[in-house]
C-alpha cells in the first residue's frame, strides 16, 4: 500500500516517525511519502517538504505569508494527485491539513486523521468539515472523544503517543549528561521557549529575566531542531545560561524544574515528572483574536486533561519577571513539588498505557485491507 502523511511541526514529526515505523511493521510492502521532518525521513518515508519551510505562527504572520502558504497547498495537492496514495494521513496542523482534506476526500482519496486538530479549543464549527472530509479520526486525549460524540462523530481514542516516545527514550546518567554538554554541577532549570523564531524571541527574553535571582541553579535552553545556535546567541548574556540543541528529552530527564511555552512541551515536561511553570505571550493582535475564539478554561494540556489548575499558567501580561520569579520559587519548594508530582502520576494514568502508534497503524492498515 502507498501512504501519504502530512505533519507540520516538530511534535508532528516525532509522532509521525513513530507511526511510520509501526506502519512498516504492519505492512511489509508499504511505500510512504510525507510532508514532515528529519525524524519521519529517518523512519523511512520519502520527504517532500520540511516543516521548517512552513513554520508560520500567529494570525498576523499567516496573513503576511498567505501567498507562500497558498503555493504550498497547490504543490501538495499536485504531489498527492501524482503519487495516488491508498491512504492520506493527517497529523494535527489543522490550518494546512484541513484545506488539503477538503480537496482530497471529494477527489476520491481515503482520509485519516491522527491527533485531532484543536477544534475542541476553538472553532467547533470545523467539526462539520472534519465529518465531511475525514474517513476516521484517531484521538490522543481522553476528553476529545466525548467532545466529538456531542456532534455525532465516532472517533477512536488510542492513548497518547508521548507515553511511547518517553517510555522508549534511553536513560542518561546525570553526571555523564552534564559532562558531555559542558554543564556545571548546579541543578538545572530547563527553558523550553518553543520552536519558531517569533515564539522564541517573545518567550526567551522573559524566561531569562530571572536568571540572576537564582544563582544556585544553571539555566539551560532547549534548542529546537528547526533553529541554529546562531539565533540563540543573542539571548545568552550570562555564564549561568547554557544551551543544548535537539536534546530536549535528555534535558528534561535531568532537570529540577522548567519554564515551558504552552504547547505539547507542557505535557512532555509533566510526563518526565519535572515541576513546571507554563508560559505564553503572543502579539497583541493575535492574543486579542485568540481570546475571543478560544473557549477553554486553561491553555496547557496538563490542566486540560486534569480539568483543574495543576500547573500555573502565566499568560500575556501575567508573563512578567515578578510572576516568573515567584512561581519558579514555589515549584522549587519541597512541599509544593511533592504535591505536583502526585498530580503528575494521576495525569499519566488518565492518558492510558503505551501503544498509541501501534494501535493507530494497525487500524489504518486493517481498514485498507
Amino acid at each position: 500500500m502507498k501512504y501519504y502523511i502530512l505533519a507540520g511541526e516538530a511534535s508532528g514529526d516525532l509522532h509521525g516517525s513513530n507511526l511510520i515505523k509501526e506502519i512498516f511493521k504492519q505492512d511489509k510492502e508499504a511505500q510512504i511519502r510525507c510532508w514532515g521532518g528529519d525524524l519521519m525521513q529517518q523512519a523511512g518515508a520519502e520527504l517532500v517538504s520540511h516543516y521548517k519551510e512552513r513554520a508560520f505562527m500567529g494570525f498576523a504572520e499567516i496573513i503576511k505569508n498567505l501567498s507562500s502558504i497558498l503555493d504550498f497547498i497547490k504543490t501538495c495537492k499536485q504531489d498527492i494527485e501524482d503519487y495516488k496514495p491508498d491512504a492520506l494521513i493527517f497529523i494535527d496542523n489543522s490550518g494546512f491539513n484541513l484545506r488539503i482534506a477538503k480537496w482530497a476526500k471529494p477527489a476520491g482519496f481515503k482520509t485519516f486523521y491522527y491527533i485531532s486538530p484543536q477544534v475542541w479549543a476553538s472553532r467547533a464549527s470545523r467539526v462539520e468539515t472534519i465529518k465531511k472530509t475525514i474517513d476516521h479520526m484517531y484521538v490522543v486525549l481522553p476528553f476529545v472523544k466525548p467532545f466529538y460524540e456531542k456532534y455525532n462523530y465516532d472517533v477512536t481514542y488510542v492513548g497518547h503517543p508521548l507515553i511511547d516516545a518517553i517510555h522508549n527514550h534511553p536513560s542518561i546518567d546525570s553526571t555523564v549528561f552534564k559532562t558531555e554538554n559542558q554543564l556545571s554541577e548546579k541543578p538545572i532549570i530547563a527553558l523550553l521557549p518553543g520552536s519558531r523564531k517569533q515564539e522564541i524571541t517573545k518567550m526567551l527574553a522573559g524566561m531569562l529575566s530571572i536568571v540572576d535571582d537564582f544563582p544556585d541553579y544553571q539555566f539551560v535552553i532547549a534548542g529546537a531542531p528547526s533553529q541554529d545556535y546562531s539565533f540563540y546567541q543573542q539571548f545568552i548574556k550570562n555564564d549561568n545560561i547554557k544551551f543544548i540543541s535537539n536534546k530536549t528529552y535528555d534535558l528534561l530527564k535531568n532537570a529540577t524544574a522548567a519554564l515551558v511555552t504552552s504547547g505539547t512541551a507542557t505535557l512532555e515536561t509533566a510526563l518526565f515528572k519535572v515541576p513546571e511553570v507554563v508560559c505564553y505571550k503572543g502579539s497583541w493582535a493575535s492574543y486579542q483574536i485568540a481570546k475571543r475564539i478560544i473557549t477553554l478554561k486553561y491553555i496547557s494540556l496538563v490542566n486540560l486533561i486534569m480539568d483543574e489548575e495543576v500547573v500555573t499558567e502565566l499568560i500575556q501580561e501575567d508573563f512578567n519577571t515578578k510572576n516568573i520569579k515567584a512561581e519558579l520559587q514555589k515549584i522549587l519548594e519541597p512541599h509544593h513539588r511533592a504535591q505536583l508530582l502526585q498530580k503528575y502520576d494521576i495525569l499519566e494514568k488518565k492518558l492510558g498505557g503505551t501503544g498509541a502508534s501501534e494501535k493507530t497503524a494497525k487500524l489504518i492498515v486493517a481498514s485498507l485491507k
